[in-house]
């Protein structure tokens, strides 16, 4: 069972950082010295980045999301905790970002330890930093080894028109959805504030981590399951696009996921963590939010 959390502004959000010390500063450059998300750069990073979309954009159908959920909806490839599937994490690269090539591990707990200074008081959203890209596990033999284009990346909705501000947009004419006339308009298969929770989003790690949470009745809030699920959703939350699909809890959800997102993207650094300094603290969040061992 899940909860709402209240509603509220971001001024308000932003008063929630009682006792903060507000430390958290953005960096002007990321770990190679380039700006962040600049897919553009002249560096063999930014090869595979780009090539990993074009794959995603010509290959993420609305056929094949379904496909997908069905299959990873089962949660029958592995039964494990929380924190084995933090470790496992040890042994991913996330070749879709320009920003980072350290373990996905080292960015987990740099994103929960940034919004854990900042806020305090709100161990839910520290946890969900921590276990946001979870579903990366996704590109290991164990859970069927996917190729990297099915499980990274930016996230967009199927089942209508793609939006240009998905990066690298151009890429699209390679999709069948692209020139099906079910799915390329506006609101295709949808209704004006059908809410997000109706929309198909392409498949990936997010989706996977947000159906492996609610499978596995998980406490945390709402607000927690919405940051899992569309926070590599650029399109919304950077460049407002799709808010005629939203409904009003989409809205209220989406303040949060505003905030997650500079913890999320500016975190990233080569700044080691203490692991066995803040484990303490984290098993003590999953042991409140999620059961001992979950099925994935």
């Amino acid at each position: 069972m899940t909860f709402l959390v209240a509603q509220t502004d971001h001024a308000e959000l932003e008063n929630k950082k009682a006792n903060s010390d507000g430390i958290f500063v953005v960096p002007g450059n990321n770990a190679f010295g380039n700006s962040f998300r600049d897919y553009n750069a002249e560096a063999e990073r930014q090869k595979i980045v780009r090539e990993l979309y074009r794959q995603s954009h010509i290959n993420q159908t609305y056929d094949f999301v379904k496909k997908m959920r069905e299959e990873y909806g089962k949660m029958n490839k592995v039964e494990m905790s929380i924190w084995e599937c933090c470790e496992l994490l040890n042994e991913v690269v996330d070749d879709s970002d320009p920003d980072l090539d350290e373990p996905q591990i080292e960015h987990l707990l740099q994103t929960a330890e940034a919004i854990r200074k900042d806020y305090p008081n709100e161990d839910w959203l520290h946890l969900t930093g921590l276990i946001h890209d979870l579903g990366k596990v996704l590109l290991l033999p164990s859970f069927g080894g996917l190729p990297q284009w099915a499980v990274v990346g930016d996230t967009f909705p199927l089942g209508c028109a793609f939006d240009e501000s998905i990066v690298l947009h151009e890429q699209f004419k390679g999709n069948p959805d692209n020139n099906n006339p079910t799915y390329n308009t506006k609101y295709g298969v949808y209704s004006e504030g059908c809410g997000l929770n109706n929309v198909v989003m392409s498949w990936g790690h997010d989706d996977y981590m947000y159906l492996v949470a609610k499978a596995n009745k998980t406490t945390l809030p709402s607000a927690a399951l919405f940051i899992i699920r569309y926070h590599s959703f650029y399109p919304l939350h950077k460049s407002g696009a799709y808010t005629h699909l939203m409904n009003e809890e989409d809205h209220e959800n989406l303040k949060w996921l505003q905030i997650f997102s500079k913890y999320d993207l500016y975190s990233k650094s080569n700044v080691r963590i203490d692991v066995e300094k803040v484990k303490p603290y984290y098993m003590s969040l999953i042991e409140k939010y999620f059961p001992a061992k979950l099925k994935w």
